[in-house]
């Protein structure tokens, strides 16, 4: 008898290397594949009816574009409380500062993190409880930074998954095919994804606060992306009630795989805490 397979595919972002308080921030949405036509179909068509031709993305927020992004994202969201998008978040606190790294695992930190992120942020290991299935992953890169050199050995790593436990306990396979750079523009989950990374970025790095050059005034933008991530906010919380921007987010009634919004503040597991680095409220 032929085993059962399931597709799922995952796009991954990432934004802010360096933060004044925060950085080595990465987004996931997970989608299965059976789906992602309608979504893709459904979130352009909102976008066109929006008059949102070119790709959204959250540096390109205004006063007077406002409205219309609120307007995508809340599509957007009414897909993640169904679980028809899943989300992930991952950033570090600047305060936490890992022991004993090579010069290396210094010069490589940002693909590192990544890693870590791809392995461990989407529940894999919850994937899977009955084994009755072959799960194929296709992961969709936004554009990695570096060099074509740096960029395969860290998709190499990614495709070295299908060898670690999680993945052959629970049955997962990823092929080297499919595992891909794309370009945001598109694919408008990764733009609606850059959104929601761009907003947790902002407010946990105070942007919100900036003013004016010579000036005690925030700008236009500065407070449209405020009422944006407010917004945002009152989306998620209405996933976790008790949503706190800068803590990890508990599990509830989900698991790791079916959560449908998960918030993970990393913290090296061999760190110092360095307190005059912290964030003053």
């Amino acid at each position: 008898m032929e085993q059962l397979q399931e597709e799922y595919i995952i796009y991954c972002d990432e934004s802010a290397k360096k933060g004044k308080y925060f950085g080595n921030f990465y987004g996931g949405a997970i989608v299965n594949a059976k789906q992602i036509d309608k979504l893709n179909i459904l979130l352009n068509q909102k976008k066109e009816e929006l008059n949102l031709f070119g790709e959204i993305k959250w540096s390109k927020v205004t006063e007077s574009y406002l409205d219309k992004y609120i307007e995508i994202i809340d599509l957007f969201f009414d897909y993640i409380k169904t679980s028809d998008i899943k989300i992930r978040i991952m950033f570090k606190p600047v305060c936490y500062i890992a022991n004993d790294l090579t010069d290396n695992q210094i010069d490589n930190e940002y693909y590192l993190l990544y890693y870590q992120f791809v392995k461990w942020a989407f529940g894999f290991e919850n994937s899977n409880p009955k084994k009755d299935k072959e799960l194929n992953i296709r992961f969709y890169f936004d554009k990695l930074p570096n060099t074509p050199n740096r960029n395969n050995t860290f998709i190499d790593f990614v495709y070295g998954l299908n060898n670690v436990n999680i993945f052959k306990d629970n049955n997962i396979h990823i092929r080297r095919e499919n595992i891909a750079e794309v370009i945001s523009h598109d694919h408008v989950i990764l733009q609606c994804m850059d959104i929601i990374l761009g907003s947790i970025n902002f407010r946990l790095n105070n942007f919100h606060k900036e003013k004016l050059p010579n000036s005690n005034r925030r700008g236009k933008k500065t407070i449209a992306k405020e009422k944006l991530y407010k917004h945002i906010l009152i989306r998620i919380r209405e996933i976790h009630h008790n949503f706190n921007i800068g803590v990890s987010t508990g599990l509830h009634d989900w698991n790791t795989w079916t959560i449908p919004y998960r918030h993970w503040k990393f913290i090296p597991s061999n760190s110092t805490y360095y307190s005059e680095l912290t964030k003053k409220q």
